[in-house]
């Protein structure tokens, strides 16, 4: 056999073994800044709806509070006294109506007995 062809049958000379190894170390960098990169993207979004968040929960005491302090009973006297020409009443205005003591039904009895 010549040795071209003895040459030929051994495998990959080492110019192609450094070629691939540099093609894999350069595929291996690559996804390596994606992910950073991925990374890097999601930490911002994150920063951004947490600064979201508490945006909304400070708006959110805001309003529960705005809510209580429209609650409050002196608001609501005061705006019925203004809007709705409310007034307490005086003491000879105000009528005490006592509540009659429930009559007996008849049916002392548990339902389904047919002893009446």
């Amino acid at each position: 056999m010549s040795p071209r062809k003895v040459a030929a049958r051994r495998g990959p000379r080492g110019r192609s073994i450094v070629a691939v190894g540099l093609l894999a170390f350069v595929l291996v960098a690559a996804a390596v800044v994606w992910r950073r990169t991925y990374g890097l993207a999601r930490t911002r979004e994150l920063q951004v709806l947490d600064v979201r968040r508490r945006q909304l929960e400070a708006e959110r005491a805001a309003l529960q509070s705005a809510v209580r302090m429209a609650a409050s009973r002196g608001r609501i006297g005061t705006a019925a006294e203004q809007r709705l020409g409310m007034r307490v009443p005086s003491d000879t205005q105000v009528v005490i109506i006592s509540r009659p003591a429930p009559r007996p039904t008849g049916r002392d009895t548990e339902p389904g007995d047919s002893t009446s």
